[in-house]
């Protein structure tokens, strides 16, 4: 399985940005997606994911804010993020679980993509 996330990139805050995840090897939406984050200096923290079943859920700390979401035909997830706040400054992560079942835990996913840097400037 192989993941690729695009999509990051600088805007300023209030801005919006879409993130990819193409993946190769496994029909995604058989698995659960997720959506991790990393900032300088501070351990990765999870922000969405989407089941097989489609139900998604994300973070607190960007509720009303990011959505989740994939595409069946294009083996393509996606995370749309709104309303960004320098807070959100990361390097973002996919992840495709290793069942159907979704998890807020890093250990419930198998494959990861290599991240996209995402910077909001103030």
């Amino acid at each position: 399985v192989q993941l690729q996330a695009s999509g990051g990139g600088l805007v300023q805050a209030g801005g919006s940005l879409r993130l990819s995840c193409a993946a190769s090897g496994r029909t995604l939406t058989s698995y659960a997606l997720g959506w991790f984050r990393q900032a300088l200096g501070k351990e990765r923290e999870f922000v969405a994911y989407a089941n097989a079943g489609g139900a998604t859920y994300v973070a607190d700390s960007v509720k009303g804010r990011f959505t989740i979401s994939r595409d069946r035909a294009k083996n393509t997830g996606y995370l749309q993020m709104n309303s960004l706040k320098p807070e959100d400054t990361a390097v973002y992560y996919c992840a495709s679980g290793r069942r159907g079942f979704a998890s807020t835990r890093e250990s419930e996913y198998g494959s990861w993509g290599q991240g996209t840097q995402v910077t909001v400037s103030s």
